[in-house]
Parts: C-alpha cells; sequence; structure tokens
C-alpha cells in the first residue's frame, strides 16, 4: 500500500490531478454526484475566450444547420465509433460537413458559459467546414484511411498551424506555428483539425497548487459526469471531457506521467499512452524529453486503433522515433482480439476496490489468468528533479525549433511574464516553475538520476512479470502511472464501470515496450466482456 500511495501522489502532482476513491461499483452513473459539494474554484471561466468570438467562424453555418437534421444526424454519430460513422457517410445518410457542424453545434450548447458548460475547448480551427467540404468532394477515391474526414481534437500544447499553440498560458497566447510531426500525419491520412482542447497549464507542470484542468487561457474544465463536483483528471483534461461529452470523436492528448491514463479513466473514456519513440513527439511543448509522448483519448478500443495508427511515423528530428517499426493498422488485429491464454498480474492492495475485484472476474470468465501478488516496496528517487532538469533544456529547444515569435525563451522568461499579472496569468502561483529554476544538476547527476528511476521502474513491472509468467499486470486509472512513465512502458486504460459517487473508472493494463498491440487486443477483449461505459446524463440532447 506505501508504494500505491507513493505512486498516486507523484503523479496527482506531475500531471494527473488523480484522485483516489474504493468504492463500490454501479453500472451506470449515479444520481449521488448531484448531492456531493461543489468543488471551490478562485478561476472558472476564461478571460481570454468569449463564446460569440470562438464561434463567430461558423455561427452562419450553425444557425443554417435545423435543428431537425440535428436530430435526424444524432443518431448515427452520438457515441458511435469512426467506422460506424464512416458506414453513415458511405451509404449517403450523412456527409463530412454535417459531420463537422454537428460537433460544432454541440461544442456551441455544451462548452461556454452556461449551466452546463465545461471549458473543454480553448480554439476551432476556422477552415474547419471548408476543409469538410473537400472532403467529400474528394471521398469517392478509393484507399482511404479510416481516420479520413473524421474531426480530431488536439490539446493545445500540439503545435497547429491556423491556430495558436498556448500549452493554456498567457505567454504563449501568440504562438502561431506550422504543423506538428503527428499533426502532418494526421492530414496525410485525410483527419479534419477540428481545434484545440484546453489542458492543465504547461501539461500541470507549472503551478503545483492549482486545480486539474486548469489553465489561464482555457479557464477550468469540468468533467461532464459530475460537473465542479469530479475532478476532470489531468492534463489531457480538455481532449478526454470533450470526448467524453461527445463534443468531438476523437481527440489527442499527451502524457509524461499519467496524463492520458488520468482524464481517460476519470471521464470514462479509453486512453492509450504508448511507448516513448511509437509516436514523434516533435512539435509539442514539452516537459520532459525522457518521459512525454503524444497518445489517443477515444470512448472506444477501435477509435483508439485507428488515430494511433494515424500518427504513427518516424520522424528524422525525433531521434525516439528512429528505430521503431511504423504499424501501419493497429485496428485490423482487433477483429481477433481474445483474453483467451493470456496471463495478467493483479496488485493486492488494490482488491478493496470493488470495481477492480469485478473486472477480474469479467477478465477470468473471456478465459484470462490473474495472479494476485504484493507490489515490490519501490522508490521513485527524484522524480521532480527528471522533470525539471528535462524542461530546464527542452521547453528552449522548442522555443528555438519549434516555437513561433514570442517574447519569451525559456522557463525563467516565462515566470517574470507572469509575475507581471498574477492575479490573471498564475492565479495559482508558479511553485513548480521556481523548483525549475532553481534546479541544476551536472550531466553525471542527471544520467545517474535517469538510470536510477528507470531501474526502479521496470523492476516495479518486471519482478512480478518473470516471477508469475505474466503477458502484462493492471491497476485502476493511473495508480502506478509513475513507474511505467519511468520504466517507458505502454499502458492502456478502459473504463470498467463507477463509484457510488458516480467518479468514472479505469481499469489500466500494462505491457512491455513496444507491445501497443497486445495492449489495444486485451483492451478490446475486455471491453466486449463488460460493456462498462455510460455516457454522461446531462449532455446527451
Amino acid at each position: 500500500m506505501k508504494k500505491l500511495l507513493l505512486s498516486i501522489l507523484l503523479v496527482s502532482i506531475f500531471s494527473c490531478g488523480e484522485k483516489k476513491d474504493n468504492e463500490s461499483d454501479e453500472s451506470a452513473v449515479q444520481d449521488t454526484v448531484a448531492e456531493q459539494e461543489e468543488m471551490e474554484f478562485k478561476v472558472l471561466d476564461s478571460e481570454f475566450i468569449e463564446k460569440d468570438s470562438l464561434m463567430a467562424p461558423f455561427a452562419e453555418a450553425i444557425s443554417e444547420f435545423a435543428d431537425g437534421r440535428y436530430a435526424e444526424i444524432k443518431p448515427l454519430v452520438y457515441d458511435k465509433s469512426i467506422p460506424e460513422i464512416q458506414d453513415a457517410i458511405s451509404s449517403g445518410k450523412l456527409s463530412y460537413e454535417e459531420l463537422a457542424l454537428f460537433y460544432l453545434k454541440r461544442i456551441q450548447k455544451f462548452d461556454r458559459n452556461n449551466e452546463l458548460s465545461l471549458n473543454s475547448v480553448i480554439s476551432l480551427n476556422p477552415n474547419l467546414l471548408e476543409e469538410a467540404r473537400q472532403k467529400d468532394e474528394q471521398k469517392k477515391a478509393g484507399g482511404k484511411h479510416p481516420i479520413y474526414g473524421i474531426p480530431v481534437l488536439l490539446k493545445d500544447n500540439i503545435n497547429t498551424e491556423n491556430m495558436p499553440t498556448t500549452a493554456g498560458a498567457v505567454a504563449l497566447q501568440n504562438n502561431e506555428t506550422d504543423d506538428a510531426f503527428i499533426v502532418e500525419k494526421l492530414k496525410e491520412h485525410g483527419a479534419l483539425i477540428l481545434g484545440k482542447a484546453n489542458l492543465s497549464e504547461w501539461a500541470y507542470f507549472f503551478c503545483g497548487d492549482c486545480p486539474s484542468g486548469y489553465s489561464a487561457v482555457g479557464g477550468q474544465t469540468l468533467n461532464p459526469y459530475g460537473r465542479k463536483i469530479l475532478d476532470t483528471g489531468g492534463s489531457s483534461s480538455g481532449s478526454a471531457v470533450a470526448v467524453a461529452a461527445n463534443l468531438a470523436p476523437v481527440a489527442v492528448g499527451s502524457e509524461t506521467s499519467g496524463s492520458i491514463l488520468s482524464p481517460s479513466s476519470q471521464n470514462s473514456l479509453v486512453g492509450l499512452k504508448p511507448t516513448i519513440g511509437v509516436l514523434s513527439r516533435g512539435g509539442i511543448v514539452p516537459i520532459s524529453s525522457t518521459l512525454d509522448t503524444p497518445g489517443p483519448i477515444t470512448k472506444n478500443v477501435v477509435d483508439n486503433a485507428i488515430l494511433l495508427s494515424a500518427m504513427s511515423g518516424k520522424d528524422t528530428k525525433d531521434p525516439a522515433t528512429k528505430n521503431i517499426e511504423v504499424i501501419a493498422d493497429y485496428s485490423e488485429p482487433l477483429e481477433n482480439a481474445s483474453l483467451q491464454g493470456k496471463r495478467f498480474g493483479a496488485i493486492k492492495a488494490l482488491m478493496e476496490d470493488s470495481l477492480y475485484v469485478q473486472a477480474i472476474k469479467d477478465l477470468k470468465q473471456a478465459g484470462a489468468e490473474v495472479v494476485e501478488f504484493e507490489a515490490e516496496d519501490l522508490d521513485l528517487p527524484n522524480f521532480t528533479r527528471l522533470l525539471n532538469l528535462d524542461m530546464k533544456k527542452d521547453l528552449p529547444d522548442y522555443f528555438r525549433n519549434y516555437g513561433g515569435e514570442l517574447e519569451v525563451s525559456n522557463v525563467g522568461d516565462v515566470y517574470h511574464y507572469n509575475s507581471q499579472v498574477p492575479t490573471a496569468r498564475a492565479p495559482y502561483g508558479q511553485s513548480l516553475f521556481e523548483g525549475i529554476m532553481k534546479d541544476s544538476a551536472t550531466p553525471e547527476e542527471f544520467t545517474a538520476i535517469k538510470d536510477t528511476l528507470k531501474t526502479n521502474g521496470r523492476q516495479f513491472f518486471d519482478v512480478p512479470m518473470q516471477e508469475h509468467n505474466l503477458d502484462g499486470v493492471i491497476s485502476i486509472n493511473n495508480y502506478h502511472a509513475g513507474f511505467a512513465a519511468v520504466a517507458q512502458y505502454p499502458a492502456i486504460t478502459v473504463p470498467m464501470g463507477y463509484a457510488e459517487n458516480g467518479a468514472p473508472k479505469g481499469l489500466t493494463f500494462f505491457a512491455k515496450p513496444f507491445e501497443e498491440q497486445a495492449l489495444l487486443n486485451w483492451a478490446k477483449a475486455y471491453e466486449e466482456a463488460s460493456h462498462r461505459r455510460v455516457s454522461p446524463e446531462n449532455y446527451q440532447d
């Protein structure tokens, strides 16, 4: 239990905002959410985004998009997978332009300045509808990728032309850039870039005491399963919230330690954190070149595999991708996904959680073998220092190689910029940035820090996997994301139900490096065996 609490503490401080509660399971979100006390926030709505200006490029098109047509389209789109949406388009029941309008209308309705607002979207692609019409004109040509014409929402630390990349920070409001490498790949395959998602500012390595989902630019993202009650998770908060509430079909997040796993599980979604190097980090505002990776956030496993495939590729500017094998299609093997004969390790300290226990039963009924084990009593020393030292070096590299024309070029510049108007730019303070500025190490000390962390992280998983001949380890939400981060092991989380207070939870699988296909197969088989996901009740109109 000591190590469980350590892991939760680490990821909650650095990039997640995870809240642990071992509550009994429910098959659907309960009304008890409404009875809980609301969270208190220093800042709720953004001072830098106005709903009318956000929607201005689409106002006329949305007004002409009749409610009747929206109602006709909704059964074809709402909570549907990418293949189901593509089938509707192929049959002529729907166009890519109408698909884009459907999500724009929902963003207008649910995302800003009303009693249900979620504050999940920072900016929208002004050319979205024009690009969607082009997809409609070109769709008859064969050989299209499944992502073709599908709107994709990007966490706002991912460079994208036509929209600034802010990382949620006021200092980056004018950070106009070219596309990140993964965005180039998405566009090559025909994806539509819907817009940019709110996030925990600077990927939650900034203010220390701020709530997950808060950024100065985007305001406070809220959880649709319990608005102002349940934590959103972070730092990919807006990416997850938007997908959960059907404001986007799929989204891209990024993870350093738990930042995909946390919001995905907190919002009843599928989130994959790939092995470092499977996806390029080129053009993404960094925390740590040692640990950072983008990854897909979706409502189901098939969409997750499709989005991962569409972003994959070797980037000559990101050496981590140099020796990877690029997988063209992670989704096709899912047709034969099975748990039969697979062996998973279940952590004994988690057996008090009834949702976890039920998930284990589901795995066994689907043919898996589950072995309980006592987790190794391991520390992750100097985890903070690893992030400090990496960001101190990596952020200036980003500004120099990928950033726009800005007044800041390093952490110190950003800190001093925010200090000029702290109430608007840093209302929760900048304690983690202060730590970055004060920290230093020799190259030898830094290498030793990384080596110790990687050794301890791998030992946490490798010892039980070798002792019990396991294919993978199962956990809850992002509880052991810190160990996977420093081990550079991939992970996927899948909805496993809801606690008594209505909080979603995910069953999280960990595997050895470059076993993304295995993770997706296990997740798909578990998803089919359990069917735990339920959409948030107040966002089904």
